[in-house]
This record gives structure tokens, sequence and C-alpha cells, in this order.
């Protein structure tokens, strides 16, 4: 817009906003979860952009437009739902019936033991063995969880960070007794220990063994799996912690920063395991700001392995990214009501170009989903993806005055945070101190005093309620679960080579204590059948616990 265009919808706008400034509004403040939000938006508030530099065109930098130049209309997304309970056998049924119901992949859910290291029959394990995921506690127990499961036709998601290098151990330990080659496996695993420290707490050693590990995990992938994405950074935990989309993607790339660091402190080249970095973001309420969210996580990343790492293949440029429907936003109450949240969470989610999507189903702020719950969700997204139109033109909401405009603006704050944390010295540092902690503390504090106050409406919670509800079919895991997983534990242990459990769980030890890399001994460790239990034991005792500090 040039000068002369722009002074005079600077005036008209002045006029128009003077005309209407008696106008109603139902609520003195309008706001995403970061920014306030104007009345209205004109070309006014982005003027500044340009377009080649700041939008661009789709499948090219910045990526603002979608990392494909098709996107939906070459294909869809991949369709997964978050699933695993109970016995591995369990897990497997149910596995089957979602492939069985036009699932197009994997993703698993391990259980408490299992992501903090610990073996079923652990006094520590008691009372959460299968509980919100599979428990997995040997190479035996991913054999039967993946039986009859071809992983040279399925992509697996592994939901697990702490132990991720054991668990996709396993996982390529399985591909090869079923006659397939490692390097044609595919799927992602989490292994994103340091938002752990931030948001969910299941981290088992100190920050600098954790990314030490985090890092031999991308290097043995790049090298031996280099179809696997090894590393699944999660911007999903820290938002379901209670997060501003901003902090969501300012302490996302805070981490990220962090990781690429540490792979190339190991020898990594960025265009080494920049094609392999995929992500995991939460898809919250506020539509446009999830929309322009996505936007800008493509955009922002672009630049920051381009100019800050030197990357130089653009599949290192590109982010590519799974979404989970937001689990915080689900209620107890009216749980039907959370078909309607996933739906227009993963509408949002569509319209922002990720790559992959798992709805959280209704029940889940009761229980484990039931498969109805699970058909329920999956068939959302197939509504989406065939019925609505959204999938027919790329980024349709590009343009538009508002969302443009969000996208700055998200941008610009997140860049803020994330100055502020290289101040700090970094992300492992701004965990340490608890800046991050505190920071999400403050935000979730302020979203649930703005729901008690009703200045935020949650439907059916604190406005719609009903007296008296239905209760929908609730999923429980059966007690047999622990017995099943202690005679498979004792069963391992009577049959395997005693000798060649403890030759390499020592040869873990030696590795561990010195600064080589870990991924063989831990291999060696997995075929000899050595439990997650002896395998995360051993390197513990060598690494140490890590107790969290208190925020500030």
């Amino acid at each position: 817009m040039d000068s002369s265009n722009n002074q005079s919808l600077e005036k008209d706008f002045a006029e128009w906003t003077e005309k209407n400034a008696k106008a109603r509004e139902r609520s003195e403040n309008f706001a995403t979860s970061s920014l306030p939000v104007k009345n209205l938006y004109t070309p006014l508030d982005v003027q500044e952009s340009s377009y080649s530099d700041d939008v661009g065109f789709p499948g090219e930098y910045p990526y603002t437009r979608g990392v494909q130049p098709n996107m939906y209309r070459g294909r869809h997304w991949t369709m997964r739902q978050y699933a695993g309970f109970g016995t591995p056998a369990e897990s497997n049924e149910r596995f089957k019936y979602l492939l069985g119901e036009g699932q197009t992949g994997l993703s698993v859910a391990f259980d408490l033991p299992t992501q903090i290291g610990f073996d079923s029959d652990d006094s520590q394990a008691k009372g959460e063995v299968g509980k919100v995921g599979v428990a997995i506690d040997s190479l035996r127990d991913m054999e039967i969880m993946f039986d009859g499961i071809p992983l040279d036709q399925v992509s697996t998601s592994m939901t697990i960070n702490a132990p991720a290098a054991v668990l996709l151990g396993m996982y390529a330990v399985v591909a090869e007794k079923q006659g397939v080659e490692i390097e044609k496996i595919q799927g992602t695993v989490q292994n994103d220990v340091l938002k752990e420290y931030v948001a969910r707490g299941t981290y088992i050693y100190p920050p600098g063994p954790s990314l030490r590990l985090a890092a031999d995990l991308v290097g043995w992938s790049a090298k031996t799996a280099p179809r696997f994405n090894s590393i699944s950074i999660s911007g999903y935990h820290i938002r379901d912690a209670g997060s501003s989309a901003v902090q969501e993607i300012a302490f996302t790339f805070a981490n990220a920063i962090a990781y690429c660091e540490a792979f190339v402190e190991r020898g990594i080249e960025p265009d080494s395991f920049g094609p392999r970095i995929s992500w995991i973001f939460n898809t919250h309420n506020n539509f446009f700001e999830e929309v322009a969210k996505y936007r800008v996580l493509r955009r922002m990343w672009a630049r920051i392995m381009k100019d800050q790492f030197g990357a130089t293949n653009p599949r290192s440029w590109a982010l590519r990214t799974h979404t989970q429907t937001g689990g915080s936003t689900l209620t107890a109450q009216q749980p039907i009501n959370n078909i309607t949240r996933a739906a227009y969470q993963a509408m949002a989610a569509v319209m922002g170009g990720v790559q992959s999507m798992a709805l959280s189903c209704y029940d889940e702020a009761l229980a484990i989903p039931t498969e109805e719950a699970q058909r329920i969700a999956l068939r959302t997204q197939q509504v989406l993806a065939h019925e609505t139109g959204i999938t027919d033109t790329v980024d349709p909401l590009a343009g538009s005055y508002y969302v443009e405009s969000l996208t700055d603006q998200l941008e610009e704050d997140a860049l803020s945070y994330m100055r502020s944390i290289e101040d700090l010295g970094g992300a492992v540092s701004a965990i340490e101190s608890g800046y991050m902690q505190k920071e999400i503390a403050d935000s979730s504090f302020g979203y649930q005093r703005r729901i008690e106050n009703g200045e935020q409406t949650i439907v059916g919670v604190n406005d719609f309620t009903v007296e008296e509800e239905l209760s929908p079919s609730i999923f429980r895991v059966q007690p047999y679960v622990v017995q099943a997983q202690e005679e498979s534990l004792r069963s391992v242990r009577d049959v395997r080579d005693g000798d060649a459990v403890n030759s390499a769980l020592t040869r873990l030890r030696e590795v561990a204590q010195g600064d080589g890399d870990l991924m063989e001994p831990i291999m060696d460790s997995i075929r000899a059948y050595a439990t997650i239990g002896e395998i995360c034991g051993v390197m513990k005792d060598v690494f140490g616990g890590y107790e969290a500090s208190t925020a500030l």
C-alpha cells in the first residue's frame, strides 16, 4: 500500500472508530491466550509485511504457508489416535482395531513406570502399571505388542522421553526379528526430555546427561534408521501445563536450540539431523490463534535453522509437525461436549497446515479412552478430510488481516521470550533456575482465575451447567495387568543368558562413565533381554538422578 493510500485508510479508519465508539460490546477485554484482540483488523495491521520474505509460497522458504506445495491436495495428514494400555497383548489388539478402522499410523502411550525407567515389579511402580499406557519391561514385551503388525508398512510414533533410546532400540530389534531392515522403519520417537523438566516431570537423569543421550540417539538414527524421526520436540506438554501460545512457541524453540547445539557438539552436522527433527504441538480453543501459531512456527524455525545453524538443505528448514488436540481443554462435566471441542481444534490444525494429527477423545478427562471414543475421534478426522472442503486449497486463511497480524504478533512476542532465555544462558539454565516453570505457572494461574471469576466461559463448567449428568462408559485397566507383567518378567529373567546380560550392562556402565556413544551398548543390552529398569538403572547409577528446582 503506498503512502497516500495508507494515509487515506488511516483517516477513514479514525472516522469509523469515532463514529462507532459507543457501540455496545460484550466485554471490556477480548484476548487470545497470548494477545489482546482488537475489534477490527485492516491492511494497516499488516502493512510492514513483505509477501516474499514473510509469507511466500507453500513448499518454499520460509514455509509460512506450508511445507508442501500442494499440502492436502496431494495427500491428507497422517491420522493417528494415541493408544496403549495394560499389557502388550491388549495394546496389540487395540492397535489392530484402529488400523482396521482406517487409521494410517500408530501412536503408542506408555505407562508411567516405563516412562521413568522402572520395571513393572519395582516397588516404585506400584499402582501405576498399565494405567496411563502400555507396560514395556523388555524386548519380549515389544515383540508381543507388534506381533502381526508389519513394521515396514506401518509408521509408529512413540511418546517416550528419558528412556527413548531404549524403546526405539527395542522397536528396531523387533523389526530385525520380523526380517525388516532397520533403515526401512518409519515413525517418530519423542526423545524430548528438556520439556519434562518444564512441564511433565518424567525425567530420570540431570539435563546434561539427558542431552547427551538424546544426541546419541539422533546420531545413531541418522546412520542406522534414516527414515525414523529420532526426536519430536514437544510444545504439546508445555501448553497442556498451562502456557500461552506464545510461551509454547518460545519455550519449545529454546529447547530445540539447546538440542541442536548438543547435536553439533557431538559432531552431527545440521543437515544430518535437521531433516529428521519432527514436532508435536497442542491445538487449543482459540481458533484463529491456533491457525496463526502453525504458520509462525514454520517461519521461525526455517530462519533459525538457516541463519543460526547454517543448514543449507531446504528439508532442514521445513518444520513438519504432529498435533494433538488439547487434552487440558477437555471437561469431565458434560463430556460429550468434548467431541465438539476436538473437532474445531482439529479444523484449526488443518487450516494451520499440520502433517499428522491425533484427537484427544471425549472421555479422556475421565479415563483411558474407550474403543467407541477413539473411533469417534478418528471419524472426526475423516469427516474433516473428506466432507468439509477445507483440504481443497492451501493455507485458505492467508491474507486475512487478522490472521496475518496474529502471525506477526505471535512471532514478535515469542522472539522476545527467546531473547530473555538466551540472556539467562539458554534453555538448560532457564529450566534449572525455574524461569520457564514460573512463567507457565503464572499463565496457568491467570487462566484459572479468569474461569473462576467468570471472565472466561467454559461450557458446562462455569456456565450452561446441568444438575444431573449421564456418565459415559468408562474404560478401566484390570487388576490382572500387574500380575501378568510380573510373571512375564520372571519368565524373561529365567530363560535369558545371564552372562550376556551382565556383560552388556557392564559395558554400558563403562561407556556411560566416559564420553563415548551410548547407543551401541544399549542395543547390546536390549538384544540380551536386559530390562528397561536394568538399563536405565545402570545409567542412573553413573549420571545420578535429578531433583527439580523450585520455581522462582
